[in-house]
Parts: C-alpha cells; sequence; structure tokens
C-alpha cells in the first residue's frame, strides 16, 4: 500500500508510450505542418490545407504515415526520455535535491541529441508517407507502412539515404528536449514552489503549456530545413545550401508553419506529460521519498 513517505519514479520506456499516445491525438496537425513546410511558396494555411487534404483523399487522409509517426515516437522519443530521466533521477538521487536549470538543459541536449539521431529512418519516412498525398500518382512512393518505408529505403536507396538530414533531426531533437523536458522540469519546480498546486494534473498542465511553447520557438528554424532536407530529391547539396535557399524566400521563412507547428507542438507536449505523469503515478518504481 502506498504511503505519504513514498514516491514514484518513471519507468525508462515511459516517455515512449506517453509519446506514442500524444502522436494518436496530433497526428492530423503534425502531417498539415508538413504540408505546409514543403510549399515552395506561401499559398495555403492551415485552415485550407486541412479542408484541401479532406476534400482530396478524405478524413482518414489526416492519419497517413501514423505508423510511421509511432515508429518514430519509439524510437526518437523513447530514447531521448530515457537518457534524460534515468541521469536525472540518479543524478539528482545522490545529491538529494533537483538539478540545477544549466545542468537539466545539458542533459536535455545530450539525450535529444542521440534520440534524434535514433529516431531520424522512421522521421524520414514519417515525413514522406505524410507528404505523399501530394505528389502526382506517378512520383507516389505508396509506402504500405513504416517498416514497409524503412525497408524500401534500404533497400532502393542504401543506408546513408536512412540517415539523410541526421545532423538537423539530431540539432532539433536537442533543442526541443531542452524546451520540452529541461523546461518542464524547472516550469514545474517553480510551479510547485509557490504553494499554490499541488503535484496535481493542473501543475502538469500549466508546467507542460510553458514547455511546448519553449519547444516551439527553440525548434521551428531547424524543423523547416529537416523537413526540406527529408523531402527533398536531391536539390540540395547539405544543410547550408537548404538554409540558403530557404533564406531567399525571406527571414519568415524559417518560421513557416509556425501556429500549426506551436498548435500541433503545444497539445502535443501537455499530452505527453499529463500521460507520462499518470503513467509514473500509477505504475512508476516506487522509491523512498
Amino acid at each position: 500500500m502506498t504511503t505519504m513517505a513514498e514516491k514514484r519514479v518513471s519507468r525508462w520506456y515511459f516517455g515512449g508510450l506517453a509519446s506514442c499516445g500524444a502522436a494518436c491525438c496530433t497526428h492530423p496537425l503534425d502531417l498539415i505542418k508538413v504540408h505546409l513546410q514543403t510549399q515552395q511558396e506561401v499559398k495555403m494555411r492551415m485552415t485550407g490545407m486541412a479542408i484541401r487534404v479532406v476534400r482530396s483523399d478524405g478524413l482518414l487522409a489526416l492519419y497517413n504515415g501514423l505508423s510511421a509517426s509511432l515508429c518514430r515516437q519509439l524510437t526518437y522519443s523513447m530514447t531521448r526520455f530515457a537518457i534524460y530521466e534515468t541521469v536525472r533521477d540518479k543524478v539528482a538521487g545522490g545529491n538529494k535535491g533537483p538539478l540545477p536549470f544549466y545542468q537539466k538543459v545539458l542533459l536535455g541536449a545530450f539525450g535529444g541529441f542521440a534520440g534524434g539521431f535514433v529516431g531520424t529512418p522512421a522521421d524520414m519516412v514519417n515525413v514522406r508517407m505524410q507528404n505523399d498525398m501530394k505528389l502526382p500518382a506517378e512520383l507516389r512512393r505508396n509506402y504500405a507502412h513504416a517498416l514497409d518505408g524503412l525497408y524500401l529505403v534500404l533497400r532502393e536507396e542504401g543506408l546513408k539515404k536512412l540517415f539523410s538530414g541526421a545532423s538537423m533531426a539530431s540539432s532539433r531533437g536537442a533543442l526541443v528536449t531542452v524546451g520540452q523536458l529541461s523546461c518542464y522540469d524547472q516550469a514545474k519546480q517553480l510551479v510547485l514552489s509557490t504553494g499554490f498546486l499541488s503535484d496535481n494534473i493542473l501543475a502538469h498542465f500549466l508546467s507542460s503549456v510553458i514547455a511546448g511553447g519553449c519547444a516551439t520557438f527553440l525548434c521551428q528554424p531547424l524543423d523547416v530545413m529537416k523537413t526540406r532536407l527529408m523531402n527533398s530529391k536531391g536539390e540540395y547539396r547539405g544543410v547550408m545550401h537548404c538554409a540558403m535557399e530557404t533564406a531567399k524566400l525571406g527571414p519568415m521563412a524559417f518560421y513557416k508553419g509556425f501556429v500549426p507547428a506551436a498548435i500541433r507542438l503545444v497539445p502535443h507536449t501537455v499530452l505527453t506529460f499529463v500521460f507520462l505523469e499518470q503513467l509514473r503515478k500509477y505504475f512508476g518504481i516506487r522509491m523512498p521519498a
């Protein structure tokens, strides 16, 4: 029986499971974001793009690439959460107190960089599957699911192509993990220190909204370039060339799709941490307080 002198910590895989749950809810927003970012010129806004997708391919088209999105969460998010939370709990347990914010930032950056690299193949297939419906029928890749996409890319384009954009994905992973995990921890610590809220769902919600906003601001420029690189057919020679070509469209091109990115990333962050905290509360490892 749980007592007051007891707390629970997350198991290493809880972050991946929570992220999968959040991805199932926010996938349509992620798909619309990819469509907006891969426009060469700003022709449509979020609502117009959503209507176009539904009219062209039906309501279920909003869930194109869901298997790849879940595969990405089970690689990228599970890796970064496992590294961040495992190391944080061990170090904080030794120090008998929360880590300083700069250590949370460094740990988040490292975990996110590793997760971004591990998740690059699934991320690339995710972008391709979401963007497939925009292509003419003869150019569509028509992956049946994420594993089919990974296999076909490996067979037809080689291992190197699977990690196309890995440096960008890893850099973005570092930034978004700092924005999400490090900022969430710090925001939660500050919220609880006020004494107005206990460690409940309202505190988790408020902290995760702050974290989602920070993550969107930090990672949006890299997210735009990552999407362009992964969806390219060889028109970019590298990251710098992609940045230069994007810059020709104006400085705001780096924030193309910012509103849908925020509308997608903030709810995704909120749902991830709400699910994670509930998993921790009911299924976490019991530790002495």
